[in-house]
């Protein structure tokens, strides 16, 4: 019986390691055998979760056919990555990918780093901070007070704990959005309310449309949900969304549904424009497009001198077009596992009704513990907080990229947890790899991208200040120097403890 799970083809495989490609050798670069070359590109791709593991690869005439290399290049390569442990054969079955005995399957997203590793390992993988104490234990302390008329109940409440729902509709109504109960659930996370937003609206094979960067985490739960992403290229530098393309693709696609992160983008930190927003709102109205507004970084603005736009469901009066999501996670703590979705009345109906089928409900403490934040004024006081310690990760990370990195590129972005770097022609994915060796993590361009795009790229997050972005800038130069050159840690560069 076969073992693999599913199957990469050979055109495929073929652009997802053309995207890697390193750019021109450096004076004393070595470069490897071409065999080793494309054996390291297969294993970095089922390293960063872009192949899956127990996926059938091409036949060896099919691939050196896309690659334009000889057949004796494509079998001395799969010979290596079965000598490694990366892939496994059997007569009449074909050779698929594997991960050797011992080591971890490999992340399709960005999961956090394992606390017991934070000593020897800076983590620019994470874009989330530690709680803003004190409010994170006032509010878990004022959430106990309020908890035992609701620990006389079940305890499910699907659509949210009523006060939470009527304080978030609150929130939005002083935003300029008149906003009803009605028009609020309360999910587990922003996670959550996208799982839940793609399940109602787009079944297996539907269109999303999707930003190009965007979140990983987001297209990665679209994938699983059997969708097909439509990427739609941003504008260039901080300037948010390219109308003209955002038009041309919900016209002739007309995808089910459009993703959009209109306040600090995540990753580049784009701000749209109200103007833009506008725009958007009327085209995916035009093209009865389901447009999904994630706003987990609106507050987060790190400049005082920012104006913030209108919400983009300020432009749907109706509420017919857009749908909103919202969370705790990124301006207040990650641990705080609350999100919501600002809809039409029909849409959370619809929404709640469905939860019966998947979590029931958040819970409860939780929401009390928001609840009493949104109602004492605890969170405008934590979110302040929130906003000084990333400005200054922020300044301190552009400073020490500036000193170590000079040729890497950036646009400062003036809000959200985020920086977008192209890496001086550099593979973010051998980036990603080398720095894994040298004490930093990185997740690479292509995790924010569809199909192997952004391969230049790193995003890096303000979650690191001080002496240690000096330290992760140092080891990020580290590791870009074995990149450039195709060498071995050296006993300066290796991975060092490092207490922040």
């Amino acid at each position: 019986m076969a073992q693999w799970t599913s199957a990469v083809g050979a055109a495929q495989l073929a652009r997802l390691l053309t995207s890697q490609q390193d750019g021109p050798a450096g004076p004393g670069s070595r470069r490897p055998p071409a065999y080793r070359a494309l054996a390291d590109g297969i294993r970095l791709l089922v390293l960063e979760g872009r192949v899956p593991v127990a996926a059938r690869l091409p036949a060896e005439r099919e691939l050196a056919l896309a690659l334009s290399v000889s057949r004796t290049t494509v079998a001395a390569a799969y010979e290596a990555l079965r000598a490694e442990g990366f892939l496994e054969s059997r007569r009449g079955a074909g050779s698929w990918t594997a991960v050797p005995a011992g080591n971890p399957l490999p992340a399709r997203g960005l999961e956090p780093l394992p606390p017991d590793a934070l000593g020897s390992v800076i983590d620019l993988g994470c874009a989330s901070l530690p709680a803003p104490e004190p409010w994170l234990t006032r509010a878990v302390q004022g959430a106990l007070e309020e908890l035992p008329p609701y620990a006389h109940t079940h305890g499910d409440y699907p659509a949210g704990l009523p006060a939470l729902r009527a304080m978030i509709a609150e929130r939005y109504t002083a935003r300029g959005i008149p906003t009803m109960p009605e028009q609020i659930m309360v999910t587990t996370g922003a996670m959550g309310a996208i799982d839940a937003i793609c399940h109602l609206f787009a079944g297996r094979g539907e269109r999303i449309a999707v930003e190009s960067p965007s979140y990983a985490n987001i297209l990665q739960l679209m994938r699983e949900t059997g969708a097909r992403l439509v990427p739609v290229a941003m504008a260039e530098g901080l300037a948010g969304w390219d109308l003209d393309r955002w038009r041309q693709v919900l016209r002739e696609a007309a995808p089910r549904i459009a993703y959009v992160v209109a306040d600090f983008h995540n990753p580049t930190g784009a701000l749209a424009d109200e103007d833009q927003r506008r725009r958007l709102v009327e085209a995916a109205r035009s093209a009865g497009t389901v447009l999904v507004a994630d706003e987990t970084m609106t507050e987060l603005w790190l400049d005082d001198d920012v104006e913030m736009p209108r919400p983009v469901c300020g432009f749907d009066p109706a509420g017919s077009t857009v749908v909103t999501v919202g969370s705790a996670s990124k301006a207040f703590w990650a641990g705080m596992r609350i999100g919501w979705v600002r809809a039409a009345p029909d849409v959370i109906r619809s929404l709640v009704a469905a939860r019966a089928y998947a979590d029931l409900g958040t819970p409860v403490l939780e929401q009390l513990a928001v609840n009493w934040l949104f109602s004492t004024g605890g969170w405008e006081q934590a979110v302040g907080l929130r906003r000084a310690q990333a400005r200054e990760n922020r300044d301190a990370l552009v400073g020490a990229l500036r000193r170590e990195l000079p040729d890497w590129e950036f646009s400062v972005p003036r809000g959200g947890l985020t920086l977008w770097v192209r890496a001086g022609g550099l593979s973010g994915s051998r980036l990603a790899e080398a720095g894994e060796r040298v004490g930093v993590r990185v997740p690479s361009g292509p995790r924010f991208g569809v199909d192997g795009a952004f391969e230049g790229y790193v995003r890096l997050p303000f979650t690191v200040g001080g002496a240690v972005a000096d330290e992760a800038a140092a080891r990020l130069s580290a590791a870009a120097r074995i990149v450039e050159t195709g060498g071995t840690v050296g006993a300066a560069e290796g991975p060092r403890t490092f207490v922040a």
